[in-house]
């Protein structure tokens, strides 16, 4: 997948699905709030965005053990695009590869299981 400029591709919540079901790992930045308002997302990894070099460092004990290196597919997924574009775009920036969001956020992930 090519990087589009500063920011990363936007998805929408199929091929985000689609994109996991392949193994891509789901990171779900959404607030403590903003989850219990729509809801968990089943096997989604909970990042904190303001701990990312903690969390994606690869010398940091702390990161997800899921992303094992700069080309592990990642789809980042919020409540919208304006919480998980910065975060995507932050991944890039450090050098992943793979990294989508996804255009509706948890509203239209949910909204695939109606």
């Amino acid at each position: 997948m090519s990087e589009t400029g500063p920011g990363a591709p936007l998805v929408d919540a199929a091929q985000a699905r689609e994109r996991v079901a392949a193994g891509a790992v789901l990171l779900d930045t959404r607030s403590p709030g903003g989850r219990e308002k729509s809801g968990p997302i089943d096997g989604a990894i909970i990042v904190d965005r303001d701990n990312l070099d903690a969390e994606f460092g690869f010398d940091s004990p702390g990161r997800h053990a899921e992303v094992t290196s700069l080309d592990t597919p990642i789809v980042v997924i919020c409540g919208s695009i304006a919480g998980s574009g910065p975060v995507a775009a932050n991944l890039i920036a450090r050098g992943f590869t793979d990294v989508v969001h996804v255009e509706g956020g948890a509203p239209a992930w949910h909204e695939l299981d109606r």
